[in-house]
């Protein structure tokens, strides 16, 4: 039996990158918490028990949450609320913090003044060598919602994780002519946004795009049916423009 003593509302940070996966398998990344991320540990949802029940055990460690065969525990990163599994094998990487994470907010002026920073942001991680990686959110590798996530954080704005929930996020820009650098711009099906990019002018926009129908990594397409084969296939799936106008806040 191995026993691991976690603390019941405690928060944690991270000392280095951490891999955080969507199963207990460990075989599949659903998001990265980077150096000084906060994270909490909480029970996955069980029939007749509240979803994101925490672990239960005193402030100063006292039950052991994690018995047996067990190989992964679920957390909570606090910045967006994101949940996954962590490696047992990586809870030497994480550290009681201080001070538990407050986000900052801002007003929509405060952060249209700091969006040429996401720009710059995606243009230099553009030219280093990069490819896309699924739930990527560390440089330099990025899916496309991580780049976005990790662009706006450069800038103090923290986003939802997801492509689906950036655009819940955002708010819809309604004409074309409204859409301005630093815009997210939506790409999927009818019922979901299952890529984003980011607006930066002249009708283009720089993204992490996969190998099957992209450019397995971060690069500029244009919005036309005039692109190349990478930039028509996307603007097929065009869903809409998503204006950030305020810095997430945890629930």
């Amino acid at each position: 039996m191995v026993n691991y003593q976690l603390s019941d509302g405690v928060e944690y940070r991270a000392r280095s990158h951490i891999n955080i996966y969507d199963s207990p398998k460990c075989d599949r990344l659903a998001t990265q918490a980077a150096q000084g991320r906060h994270l909490l540990f909480f029970d996955p949802p069980q029939p007749g028990r509240a979803r994101g029940h925490r672990y239960k055990g005193g402030r100063d460690g006292i039950d052991s949450l994690v018995q047996g065969d067990t190989t992964a525990v679920m957390v909570r990163l606090c910045e967006d609320d994101y949940p996954g599994w962590l490696d047992l094998r990586d809870l030497e990487l994480l550290e009681v913090t201080e001070t538990v994470y407050h986000p900052l907010v801002l007003s929509e002026t405060q952060i249209r003044d700091k969006l040429s920073i996401a720009i710059t942001f995606t243009r230099e991680a553009m030219h280093q060598s990069n490819y896309y990686l699924w739930g990527g959110t560390v440089g330099p590798n990025y899916d496309c919602s991580g780049l976005m996530q990790a662009a706006f954080v450069a800038a103090g704005i923290w986003l939802p994780r997801d492509a689906y929930q950036q655009e819940a996020f955002t708010t819809s820009i309604i004409s074309v002519s409204d859409v301005d650098p630093g815009d997210l711009v939506f790409f999927g099906t009818p019922e979901k946004a299952t890529h984003v990019g980011l607006y930066i002018g002249e009708n283009r926009y720089i993204h992490s795009s996969g190998k099957t129908q992209g450019r397995d990594g971060i690069g500029i397409d244009v919005l036309s049916d005039d692109g190349d084969a990478v930039s028509r296939a996307y603007y097929q799936q065009l869903r809409g423009y998503g204006k950030v106008v305020a810095s997430y806040q945890p629930s």
